[in-house]
């Protein structure tokens, strides 16, 4: 029996190209999760549901796993069923022996791409934050009014309590303690 398994990584993509090539199949279990995720449930039920001499069918090697180590896993899993994962874009059948090396192959080549991508994303993060990007949400209160809160909270004249330091600043009591804080921080 051919078991498919179709995963597209947001709700936004579609699955309809990959449910194209899986038509022959006899089953087709569907996932819209990121592969980085660990819980995939239609995942684990489509491996469930394999007996022996069944075929897991997918697109792609990629749809299956992001990590070598996860991928051996799960090409154990399914082979401890006595059944064979069928890669269709791949050429992938590892009830043979040379689709078991090309899985193999294939597999390290797809986490070696992933972990360039990530080192690419980072020095271009490291780079943005070098030239003074600033990341994260804006600051709602302006550096000026800051101050103002730190000179309020240090008036030992004043009858004024946090929150309606706050309500006159337009934040909230804690944010008047934390930004107090950092701006103390800062002075020393």
């Amino acid at each position: 029996m051919l078991i498919a398994y179709a995963r597209c990584s947001t709700q936004n993509q579609n699955l309809d190209a990959q449910l194209e090539q899986l038509k022959h199949c006899d089953k087709i279990f569907k996932e819209k999760l990121s592969g980085g995720k660990g819980d995939r449930p239609e995942l684990q039920r489509a491996i469930d549901y394999l007996r022996e001499g069944d075929s897991l069918v997918i697109t792609k090697l990629d749809r299956l796993a992001r990590s070598l180590t996860d991928l051996h896993k799960l090409v154990a899993t399914i082979e401890e069923k006595g059944a064979t994962l069928n890669v269709l874009n791949q050429a992938i059948d590892t009830s043979t022996s040379s689709g078991k090396l090309m899985f193999s192959m294939l597999g390290a080549f797809a986490e070696f791409e992933k972990d360039l991508i990530n080192e690419r994303v980072q020095e271009g993060l490291d780079r943005a934050k070098a030239n003074g990007v600033k990341f994260g949400k804006p600051r709602r209160i302006q550096d000026k009014e800051r101050k103002r809160i730190v000179e309020l909270v240090d008036d030992e004249q004043s009858t004024l309590t946090k929150q309606e330091i706050g309500d006159m600043m337009g934040c909230s009591r804690n944010q008047v303690y934390k930004i107090y804080r950092e701006e103390k921080a800062l002075v020393k």
